[in-house]
């Protein structure tokens, strides 16, 4: 047991990685935005466009669905073994941006890029841990999201001297992470879960038909529907804010590139300190739905204080940072990570996740575009009061309809939500079985529906 635990935390962490240079793209993107405006004159819908079709948007919603279907048809470990390629790819090309196309090409890549990449990373982690420790170690994963934007804060607070050519280290850092994140992960193994999967369907003859038991069968459709209120909503306020914050404090708040880059950086250490302590230690321990909730009022919380009492007063941007970066560790993201691994059996975890991912992102990319001529147009009070409305949908959603799902294995959570069929689990013997030249018939019939653990 403790030798299979310190492997899941081993391949945990180098999964995470994926996590770190998803947020990292972003909050680098987004540190150097106003840059980036004035260096190539760009008009609010190309800043809108950059958002739009980033990380934090089209660019990874398109990238997910991609990579959600590839890995539940192809393994988890083929998205393992080429993504980040294609991630340095498009950090190389904001690198040396000579052009607004150039650099919108770049952003669009390195999107596609983390959108195929986060479906496997979260699945392979859930499928990887022990049932005890499966929000510990996808907290872990979160941890890591947090730490990118707190590291790239931080690193854009040091080079904003540099202007521009600051950002573009940091785009060249990111290309390193991601280089030694593709060294790490090419030499992960296959998940066994999926390795059984393909054993299995393989054996009892089943064709794949994409997506279709995801939209024919009633509890799938009732899963998505609740990941995509708790996480939608919320990301509609998150992606906004890990892309065009600091251009907010900027623009609406009067404030300096350095002081807007230090104040995300102490947001983000904050939200990295409460996933590790806050929902990496107690999130296998706790009640989901009483957890979920502390997080998503503080959310609440904070963008009633900025809205309502302006960004002129230290004690209420302070606070905003505060309950902001401390919900953020605890809140919806976390638990749409470890919910949307836990309730869709094996055979469409992944797929399951680069439809709802896509949903995600397309819709923030949506809002991407018109969030900068709301805030010029109709001032930072309405648009405030826009977050605050999406913030109060998704605290609804999570609250009422949170899963019960704590300290039970993977093949438990599908039993009882699908029933047995979605369950296929080998014996023992299957493998020697199938090494000594099994028929398919008799492979089908090492499989069976597993005992509660």
């Amino acid at each position: 047991m403790a030798e299979k635990q310190r492997g899941s935390l081993k391949s945990t962490i180098t999964v995470s990685i994926t996590n770190f240079l998803d947020s990292g793209s972003i909050v680098a993107g987004a540190s150097g935005l106003t840059l980036w405006t004035q260096h190539f004159g760009l008009s609010s819908f190309q800043v809108g466009l950059l958002g739009a079709l980033s990380a934090n948007a089209f660019g990874s919603a398109i990238g997910a669905l991609i990579g959600g279907r590839l890995s539940d048809k192809y393994g988890r470990k083929l998205i393992f073994t080429y993504n980040m390629l294609v991630y340095m790819l498009g950090t190389i090309l904001v690198m040396f941006a000579a052009s607004f196309p150039m650099l919108l090409a770049g952003f669009l890549v390195t999107g596609i890029a983390v959108g195929v990449g986060v479906p496997a990373s979260w699945t392979y982690i859930s499928e990887t841990s022990e049932d005890n420790n499966r929000a510990k170690n996808i907290g872990t994963s979160q941890f890591a999201w947090s730490l990118g934007p707190a590291i790239i804060f931080i690193g854009g607070v040091v080079l904003a001297p540099l202007g521009l050519m600051g950002n573009r280290i940091l785009f060249a850092f990111l290309t390193v992470v991601a280089f030694i994140a593709w060294r790490l992960q090419s030499k992960l193994e296959e998940s066994q879960d999926w390795v059984e999967q393909k054993k299995a369907e393989k054996a009892s003859g089943q064709k794949e038909h994409p997506y279709r038991d995801i939209f024919s069968n009633k509890v799938s459709l009732k899963s998505l529907c609740f990941l995509i209120g708790v996480y939608m909503f919320w990301n509609l306020v998150a992606g906004a804010m890990g892309f065009f914050m600091p251009f907010v404090y900027e623009t609406a708040g009067g404030l300096s590139n350095m002081q807007a880059n230090l104040l995300q950086a102490v947001l983000w250490i904050l939200t990295a300190a409460a996933t590790y302590f806050g929902f990496a230690k107690y999130g296998d321990k706790v009640n989901h739905r009483i957890f979920f909730f502390v997080g998503a009022a503080m959310a609440l919380a904070s963008w009633i204080v900025l809205t309502f009492a302006g960004m002129k007063s230290s004690v209420s941007l302070w606070s905003f940072v505060a309950l902001w970066g401390i919900s953020a560790g605890i809140g919806a993201q976390a638990w749409y990570a470890l919910w949307a691994t836990e309730l869709f059996p094996t055979k469409f975890r992944a797929g399951s996740q680069g439809i709802m991912f896509f949903v995600v992102r397309a819709s923030a990319g949506v809002w991407s575009i018109f969030f900068p001529t709301i805030l010029a147009n109709l001032g930072f009070t309405v648009a405030g009061t826009f977050m605050i409305i999406l913030l109060a949908v998704s605290l609804l959603v999570g609250t009422i309809w949170a899963p019960e799902t704590r300290n039970k294995s993977l093949d438990e959570i599908t039993e009882e939500r699908y029933g047995k069929e979605y369950v296929l689990e080998p014996k023992k013997n299957t493998t020697d079985n199938n090494e000594n030249g099994a028929s398919g018939s008799d492979l089908s019939s090492n499989y069976q529906a597993p005992n509660k653990k």
